[in-house]
């Protein structure tokens, strides 16, 4: 066989497959997004933003990062609510995206969501550990 034989071929369906799993990916991504911000009425999903989404290979299995703001509390309120809503937010994708499988959504905290709040207490506890004095000019 000469070039782009069967390996060539193999290369282009996987840079393909990848397309596609980003494509679905980013697609997910956005429908969830709108319907966890805008469309569910659950108040403890006030504070969730869906970051990113990664599909795997087989397209069985859907990765969902979620940035959660506010106190612990919240955050285990809002997963919480999450995962109750798993299988009612895969049914409204499988009515909205033509895909031949929907993935099984698994949602888990982005910690990269809430590291500039982690910044803002770090520096209110540095503050409060400086004396008065230190703190003026």
């Amino acid at each position: 066989m000469g070039f782009g034989g069967r390996a060539g071929r193999a290369a282009s369906d996987m840079s393909m497959d990848q397309h596609r799993r980003e494509r679905v990916s980013e697609t997910v991504r956005e429908e969830l997004a709108e319907l966890i911000g805008f469309e569910m009425e659950d108040p403890r999903l006030a504070s969730v933003d869906v970051t990113d989404v990664q599909v795997g290979p087989d397209l069985r299995h859907a990765h969902v990062r979620v940035g959660v703001w506010g106190g612990e509390r919240e955050k285990q309120a809002a997963m919480a609510a999450l995962e109750h809503a798993r299988h009612y937010l895969r049914h409204e994708l499988a009515r909205r995206l033509n895909l031949r499988k929907m993935p099984e959504l698994h949602f888990e905290q982005d910690p990269a969501a809430g590291a500039d709040e982690r910044v803002e207490t770090l520096l209110k506890r540095a503050k409060k550990m400086r004396g008065p004095a230190e703190n003026q000019p």
